[in-house]
């Protein structure tokens, strides 16, 4: 119920409608529920030979073709109504998960298989979509036909209706059971489409590396052992749910044959009253229809409990919290560049810390230079420096000012960055290097791709900087993305700078002009380098030296090599021949 419920306000904003889909409703359902009363009249006007009212009949012909043609019509606004909300509640609930992905902690993206992630904001989204309509056209016209078939049939026979509404009941108990068997599997099926949702997307996104190794076989093992578990679970809840509609079904048609057996009685003895044949016929049409809300209900119930589960699925999202706002926080925009990490301490786990006690004051301007073993909490510290996590212990200051008293953007504003991963978004090369600053002219665009050394390959391109760039990059080469994304940075003209591994993908001759590039855009800059090529960090102002969250040794190339100590050996470890 709590699903329900927080369901049901998000149609809120949609209420205009929704009294437009009810009176929809009265009028078509008052009119259907009309028709039989008028067959009944009919039915009576030619029960003798010689006695058929034939004028009564066509008038009562003309009166049915009528109604029936406003049905149609009342049906279709209401649809259309219902369809609406429905569209305009996905929109807002699919809108609000994809704002809760940029203000939740980046802890919990990083903690969550992206497929999954993404099969909540679309599949289940969709699902809840979908269970509502049914829900909502159900719901309308199911009410107002159970409320107006008893007032007719309380005027034409109140002790037949009574037993009708007695009965009928049993169908709910049936649904409501059955409907409580089969909520785990629907649950577990809506998991399991987001398990596989997140393998398809990693094998997909990672076609070269699954080629590269002839995974293929295995790959397909795996989606296969996945999808046959999707089939088998998916199995149990369509057929239990499937079960519900027949059981339904089968009790409302024993309601149904009992109210003829009672109807017909009372007609030949006038058991329980008096009633013509043409009140019959319209007694067992209201009876039938009194039943039909209760059928289409469980006609529905296996897209209701997939709405269920995956609104569940949904809400579990949009439940996480948000990063600490810091709305009443520090606005810096400009920076002299003088950054201290005073006794950070961090961990991902808490039972595994990784950076213990981690000081480090660095001055205006200065290159500093983060090298040592995989996994030994560089990248770390970089992610603690923009404030993609927040530290355990201790602070980081810029200026003097520590982090945590500013503005998250306004953090991240004063560096430019150029990560590992080169990322690019799908859209014009233009449109790649704006994405940092919007309000760069082209003019600074060119500049900034020269200084990349990526103008000479856009130029050379058949659309120059209009080329379209497919999603991740994929029709430009590793370097050339790379180099796309440093210009990027550079239009940046940000106070400070990140590099991780930022020449990772580009080869000798290209790395040597972007390292003269960089020399350039790192001057009076104060630049933090993330690198496995030591050779790439020789001229830097401070080599730290790190190994398991703590800095082991410190100082310039020259010095770190007269020590002979961990970089000493790290750095040689390049020119061994293996």
């Amino acid at each position: 119920m709590a699903t329900v419920k927080r369901i049901i306000r998000y149609t809120r904003p949609q209420l205009k409608f929704f009294f437009c889909a009810i009176f929809c409703a009265v009028i078509s359902v008052g009119l259907t529920l009309y028709i039989p009363v008028s067959v009944g009249e009919a039915i009576d006007c030619m029960l003798g030979k010689g006695a058929v009212d034939f004028d009564k009949i066509a008038r009562t012909i003309l009166i049915i073709s009528v109604s029936i043609g406003l049905i149609a019509v009342f049906r279709w606004l209401m649809d259309l109504c219902t369809s609406i909300i429905s569209a305009r509640t996905v929109r807002d609930m699919r809108g609000d998960i994809f704002r809760k992905f940029n203000s939740v902690p980046l802890s919990y993206v990083d903690s969550h298989p992206h497929g999954d992630l993404i099969s909540r904001m679309v599949n289940d989204v969709e699902a809840v979509g979908d269970g509502l309509t049914q829900v909502i056209t159900q719901l309308f016209s199911g009410v107002v036909t159970i409320v107006g078939t008893l007032i007719f049939m309380l005027m034409i026979n109140v002790w037949i209706a009574v037993a009708v509404v007695v009965l009928t009941p049993m169908s709910v108990l049936v649904a409501a059971v059955i409907g409580k068997m089969c909520a785990k599997s629907f649950r577990e099926q809506q998991e399991l489409q987001g398990e596989i949702s997140s393998y398809v997307e990693e094998m997909i996104g990672n076609q070269k590396v699954v080629k590269a190794f002839a995974y293929e076989s295995r790959a397909e093992s795996g989606f296969e052992e996945k999808n046959k578990r999707l089939f088998k679970i998916g199995l149990r809840a369509q057929f239990a749910g499937a079960l519900a509609n027949p059981c339904t079904r089968f009790v409302n048609n024993m309601v149904y044959a009992a109210t003829g057996i009672i109807g017909a009685l009372t007609v030949v003895s006038s058991f329980m009253g008096a009633l013509t044949i043409g009140q019959l016929s319209c007694f067992l049409t209201y009876a039938n229809q009194y039943t039909k809300p209760f059928n289409e209900v469980t006609g529905v119930l296996t897209q209701i409990q997939t709405a269920l589960a995956a609104g569940e699925r949904v809400f579990r999202v949009l439940d996480e919290p948000d990063e600490e706002s810091d709305e009443n926080k520090l606005q810096v925009n400009e920076a002299d560049g003088r950054v201290e990490f005073r006794n950070v301490k961090f961990s991902y786990k808490p039972e595994k810390p990784l950076i213990k006690n981690f000081s480090l004051s660095v001055k205006s301007g200065q290159q500093v230079a983060i090298v040592g073993p995989t996994g030994c909490g560089k990248t770390t510290l970089i992610n603690l420096l923009m404030r993609f996590y927040e530290v355990d212990g201790g602070e980081i200051l810029i200026d003097g000012v520590s982090t945590k008293k500013m503005k998250r953007d306004s953090v991240r504003r004063l560096f430019g960055m150029v990560l590992q991963d080169s990322w690019l978004k799908a859209g014009t090369i233009m449109e790649n290097l704006r994405y940092g600053n919007p309000d760069a002219s082209d003019e600074e665009i060119v500049e900034a791709a020269k200084n990349a050394y990526a103008h000479s390959f856009i130029r050379r391109m058949q659309n120059g900087y209009d080329t379209v760039v497919t999603e991740g990059g994929g029709n430009l080469s590793a370097g050339q993305k790379q180099l796309l994304c440093i210009a990027r940075a550079m239009t940046l003209n940000p106070p400070m700078l990140i590099l991780d591994e930022a020449t990772s993908s580009i080869d000798t001759l290209t790395e040597i002009r972007v390292q003269k590039a960089f020399k350039r855009l790192m001057k009076g800059r104060t630049s933090f380098i993330v690198a496995h090529r030591l050779s790439t960090i020789r001229e830097s102002d401070i080599i730290l030296v790190m190994n398991d969250g703590d800095i082991i040794e410190q100082g310039t190339h020259e010095e770190l090599l007269r020590k002979q100590g961990f970089y000493y050996n790290l750095y040689n470890s390049q020119f061994v021949n293996s």
